[in-house]
This record gives C-alpha cells, sequence and structure tokens, in this order.
C-alpha cells in the first residue's frame, strides 16, 4: 500500500537521505548478515546467546594471550556489570591477567571541555575500576596503571600511549541512536565530518554530544531511567575514527533494548550502520570497511514494521 502522505526527515537528523532509510529498514531478516566485504562478518544470534557472546570474547583473547605469555590491548566501551561476570570468569579459570592492557574509549566532559575524573560516580572508569578491577582475583591483576581511560593529561596523547605498548588488538564498541562509535558523533564540531578521508584520520579528543546521545543516556539506568536529560553531561572525551581503525580487529555489538523488552532504538540505527552508506553522518559505518565481527540479537534484527495495538 503506497502512503499518500509523504515528507522529509527533520532537518535535526544526521542522516536524512530518505531513499537510504527505506532501503535499509525493507531489507528481509534473512538477508541482514550478507555483505560485500568478505571481513566484515555480521552474525544474527538468539538474545540469551548473544548476552554471552561478548563476554565469552573477551575471556578468549585475554586466556589466550596469557597461555602464551603475550600482552594484549583492548579498547573497551562503557563499563556495565556485565563486566563482572567476565573477571569471575578470568578468576574461576585463574587466568593471569598481568600483561593486560585496556584503555576505556570515552568519558564524560562538562561544557568547557574538562573531563570527569575517576572519581565521577556515573564516569566510565570509575564503573570499570568497580565492575573489573576490582572484582579480578588480587594475584591475578594487571598493575592498575596498565587500566587507563581518557583524562585532561592524556586525551591528546591517546593514540601514542596506545602504540607504546604494541597497538590495540581488538576495539569493542556498539552503537548509539545517532550511529556513532564511541561517542563520535555525526556533525560534531569539532571533527571535519564534510571530509571522510579526514575525519578518518581524527583522534582522540573531547566533543560535543548530540542531543540524540544526551536524551539516548537520560534512559540509561545509571542515569535513572527517568528521561532526566540535564543530568548527562554536555561533551564526551572519546577516541576517534584513528583509533578504531587503527586496531588490529574490532568485534561490534547490537543488542540494545529496553529491559528486555522488544523495544529499541539501536534497531533501524543497526541497518544503517550495517548496510548503509560509509560516511561520518554515520561514524560506525567505518567499520564496513575493515576486518570486523559483527553480533546482532534476533531482537534487534527484527522487521521494522508498525503494531497499532501499541502504544509507547
Amino acid at each position: 500500500m503506497n502512503d499518500t502522505f509523504t515528507f522529509e526527515p527533520s532537518q535535526h537528523i544526521p542522516f536524512r537521505d530518505k531513499a537510504v532509510c527505506d532501503r535499509v529498514r525493507a531489507i528481509p531478516v534473512a538477508d541482514l548478515h550478507k555483505h560485500d566485504n568478505p571481513e566484515f562478518k555480521i552474525q544474527i544470534l538468539p538474545d540469551a546467546v548473544i548476552a554471552w557472546m561478548d563476554t565469552f570474547d573477551k575471556f578468549r583473547r585475554i586466556q589466550e594471550a596469557s597461555l602464551a605469555n603475550r600482552s594484549i590491548c583492548l579498547i573497551l566501551p562503557n563499563p556495565n556489570p556485565g563486566y563482572r561476570i567476565l573477571a569471575m570468569a578470568l578468576n574461576a579459570a585463574r587466568v593471569d591477567c598481568r600483561k593486560l592492557h585496556v584503555f576505556i574509549m570515552d568519558e564524560w566532559a562538562d561544557q568547557d571541555g574538562n573531563i570527569a575524573p575517576e572519581s565521577y560516580s556515573r564516569g566510565f572508569m570509575h564503573a570499570f575500576k568497580k565492575y573489573f578491577y576490582a572484582e579480578l582475583d588480587a594475584k591475578l591483576r594487571p598493575p592498575e596503571s596498565q587500566m587507563v581511560g581518557p583524562t585532561n593529561d592524556n586525551i591528546d596523547i591517546y593514540q601514542k600511549m596506545i602504540d607504546d605498548v604494541g597497538g590495540c588488538d581488538v576495539c569493542y564498541s556498539g552503537p548509539g541512536w545517532t550511529g556513532h562509535i564511541a561517542f563520535v558523533e555525526p556533525d560534531a564540531p569539532e571533527l571535519p565530518t564534510h571530509d571522510l578521508e579526514a575525519w578518518k584520520q581524527s583522534g582522540a579528543r573531547v566533543l560535543t554530544l548530540s542531543p540524540f546521545t544526551i536524551a539516548q543516556n537520560s534512559l540509561h539506568a545509571c542515569f535513572g531511567w527517568s528521561g532526566d536529560m540535564a543530568n548527562v553531561p554536555p561533551k564526551a572525551a572519546t577516541i576517534g575514527p584513528l583509533e578504531v581503525l587503527r586496531a588490529r580487529h574490532r568485534v561490534e555489538t547490537h543488542a540494545l533494548t529496553t529491559r528486555g523488552t522488544p523495544v529499541s532504538w539501536q534497531r533501524f540505527m543497526s541497518r544503517l550502520v550495517l548496510h548503509g552508506p560509509v560516511t561520518p553522518k554515520i561514524p560506525a559505518s567505518i567499520l564496513q570497511t575493515v576486518r570486523t565481527d559483527v553480533y546482532v540479537s534476533e531482537t534487534i534484527a527484527q522487521p521494522i514494521d508498525p503494531i497499532w495495538y501499541e502504544g509507547y
């Protein structure tokens, strides 16, 4: 059935190519895993499986490095209580983590660009130390100096610090409502968002957050699940496309829903990230060009159709 009412997407939306949006919205679920780049591998997994896949992937790589007596460097996203499960698994298997290096991919910042200190209770480094580092058996832990997050003192040399420990082995990520990777926002005024090649060379820095990202995070548990946008910091320190692309491998997970329901702001953006154009307007789309494993939950892979007997 053809709709008789048509309109252009709001000017506030970063990516507004209506033909592309219509195309990705209509991709059959059976075709979502297909991609022209054989190194960009998309797997659609049951929700119960994907909940463990990301943790298992980290565990496997850390254990393999430990058994080979070699160092491993990971760029890790927004910490959450799931990191406690990873620590428990490493403890149970007695995995020596002393050669593990972690760089947290982003952190909150204030209106003047001052990066939140580790003491900030809603901060990512604070949560990572609480849910991962503190939960590791003291005999298995790496030196605390090997757990690094963005700060006012290191943000300008973040990639150099990663290079100094041998480079990043795996960068883990998941797309935001704007399609951001880490906090690399489309239309960020601090980035050359109209020049793809220059944008790809942009490294870590403090960026202005999109209003959509602020709204997204106001629904996060650490901010009270209440749409309290005034309580979400306006800026963030973040790795750039440069750090993402320089990693030797990448793992991307699309599985965010609202407390286990089918409701998700990520469903449409997942399709744009996986099958839209590679553009700064969809920052995570750069993953299509490099070696990446993508895990998509069955809930996120569902068709995008009206559900008239439900509301919000």
